[in-house]
């Protein structure tokens, strides 16, 4: 299919292959023209903006956000990340010696590190599970997080789609499986919102953390966590301030908002952009444009197996939606190929190394085209051409 070039409406440098969408993102020129002009509203009359309109506003942004990913507006926060998110998550569910919280060994290093640390203070025990790749279906990934859970079991921890290995979860199945079983399921979506069409009510998680600054292209600094009615009034705040204790100041009595969305004075401006990167979404119709960027994807991941010899991730195209990845030579040296392919053939893009294993991780926002995927190839038979001769 024919795909619309987006390059010129985001600030990237035009000299450059960019394929990392997924680590940070990239906002399109008009959604950080409305950051800017959040910023200049609130320095025209600060006292204004911050104790009589932040409120307002603040609802009215995640009344939006709460829309585009199918939950209600009292249930969800902005907050500066997922990371953010996954240690207010793991600050409210009540651990004790004996629990166990179960991951799989797809997650990513920081999220890790919250619950390892969070296990470490209250005595529960940290488990993986194992899941292949190659994996042969969404019933395999479910399969082996649901045979890994236990007696002691208290909370499931998922990504719905994997930083390292891009591998998307079947989530609604384990959470339906979990409130059967009364285990706690937390979802670190990371890579979700906009890549993927949510509605995060009929999926069923106890805690959903997102970001927005990835596929959704607003600005950093904007992601979200999402409850379930049970757990609104009972998530511990990361940072203590007018909303959580004795001195309560412009409270609503909603324990989730009041402790997470004026933590003093701070720039709330990338929450505030969040309606306008989803308004560029759709004026831009971006279920065609996700489209056309999964047929691009599946031509890089085709032709990087292909050039190597290995056997894809996923079962078929279906498995993936702009971000993919494609295992490399295992000898290779991750940080030299990553500085390679930069240095010469000026593609921007993660190559990770996950359980001594190499992977390219390609992302394909609407701004790629033919020629990024040719570069990435390029640099690619350059490489291992070099390697060869050694």
């Amino acid at each position: 299919m024919e795909r619309t070039d987006l390059k010129e409406k985001f600030m990237l440098d035009p000299a450059v292959h960019f394929l990392n969408h997924g680590s940070f993102g990239a906002c399109p020129k008009e959604v950080l023209a409305a950051f800017h002009d959040w910023a200049e509203r609130s320095e025209r009359q600060p006292v204004l903006f911050y104790m009589r309109q932040f409120q307002d506003l603040m609802k009215t942004a995640r009344a939006a956000l709460a829309r585009f990913v199918g939950t209600e507006t009292d249930r969800l926060v902005y907050i500066p990340n997922a990371t953010h998110g996954v240690n207010l998550i793991a600050r409210s569910i009540p651990l004790s010696r004996g629990d166990e919280v179960l991951m799989t060994d797809h997650e990513y290093g920081a999220c890790e590190n919250v619950w390892a640390l969070r296990c470490a203070e209250t005595g529960a025990e940290l488990r993986k599970a194992a899941v292949p790749v190659p994996y042969r279906s969404g019933g395999e990934l479910r399969d082996r997080i649901l045979e890994s859970v236990g007696a002691r079991t208290r909370v499931i921890f998922l990504s719905h789609i994997s930083s390292p290995t891009a591998l998307t979860f079947p989530v609604a199945e384990i959470a339906r499986f979990a409130r059967s079983r009364g285990i706690i399921l937390a979802v670190d979506g990371a890579h979700a919102p906009g890549q993927l069409e949510l509605d995060l009510d009929d999926l069923g998680a106890d805690f959903y953390t997102g970001n927005c600054h990835k596929w959704m292209c607003a600005p950093k600094g904007s992601a979200f966590l999402a409850v379930a009615p049970e757990w609104v009034n009972r998530v511990e705040p990361n940072v203590i301030s007018w909303g959580t204790g004795p001195n309560l100041e412009n409270t609503i009595g909603n324990r989730l908002i009041d402790g997470n969305e004026w933590l003093g004075t701070q720039g709330p401006f990338p929450a505030l952009s969040v309606p306008a990167a989803i308004d560029f979404l759709e004026r831009n119709d971006w279920r065609a444009v996700r489209a056309g960027c999964r047929e691009l994807l599946t031509r890089g991941l085709n032709e990087v197996n292909r050039l190597f010899g290995f056997e894809p991730v996923y079962p078929d195209e279906r498995a993936y939606v702009q971000l993919g990845t494609a295992e490399l030579p295992a000898h290779w040296r991750a940080a030299e190929l990553n500085a390679y392919l930069y240095d010469r053939f000026a593609v921007e893009i993660p190559i990770i190394r996950w359980n001594g294993r190499n992977f390219v991780r390609i992302s394909i926002q609407g701004y790629n085209q033919d020629e990024d995927i040719d570069a990435l190839i390029a640099g690619l038979k350059s490489y291992g051409e070099m390697n060869a001769m050694k």
